[in-house]
């Protein structure tokens, strides 16, 4: 029998460049599969980039639960964060039970593998936010589905019908 969501942690991985439309069909998603998991709030863990990782702690909060922020970098916010979405990224961290910080100075791949390691490290359940293709780097949701499963962790794969991704910022 799998743990119980709602006495351990539930982790996130998934897609930063979603068009609009896409994070309200992934809210619903996300909302629909902690209600499936568990029938009370769960505890969530999140490195809290952009798209799924925010839409789920946003989610979370909603639903009357906590979540952990594991950080890639000290820089992450400037290096990663756009300047426009630091306001929304500043309100999650601060509502963030607790903040754990890989070690890493600079943000990229290194730092992000480390946080996602650490993100399943943590979790007894994923829910991946991924629309099935290969990543093309060593910290993508794939990689991240695959050592969950690896490790034997339960994992939930929502791509809502009609999600899209925008194209990478050049």
């Amino acid at each position: 029998m799998p743990a119980d969501p709602a006495r351990e942690r539930v982790g996130v991985t998934g897609h930063i460049n979603l068009t609009r439309d896409t994070e309200v069909l992934v809210a619903d998603a996300i909302r629909a599969e902690l209600h499936r998991i568990s029938d009370r709030p769960v505890r969530g863990v999140t490195c809290l980039a952009a798209g799924t990782d925010q839409i789920f702690a946003r989610t979370i909060l909603e639903m009357g639960g906590r979540y952990e922020v594991i950080l890639p970098a000290r820089d992450y916010r400037a290096a990663v964060i756009a300047p426009e979405q630091r306001a929304g990224f500043d309100e999650l961290l601060a509502r963030a039970a607790t903040v754990v910080h890989t070690g890493y100075d600079r943000s990229g791949t290194p730092a992000f593998v480390a946080a996602n390691r650490e993100l399943v490290r943590r979790v007894q359940w994923l829910v991946a936010v991924w629309d099935g293709e290969p990543g093309c780097h060593a910290a993508a949701t794939d990689r991240t589905v695959d050592r969950a499963r690896r490790h034997g962790i339960p994992v939930s794969v929502l791509w809502p019908t009609g999600a899209r991704r925008r194209p990478p910022e050049a």
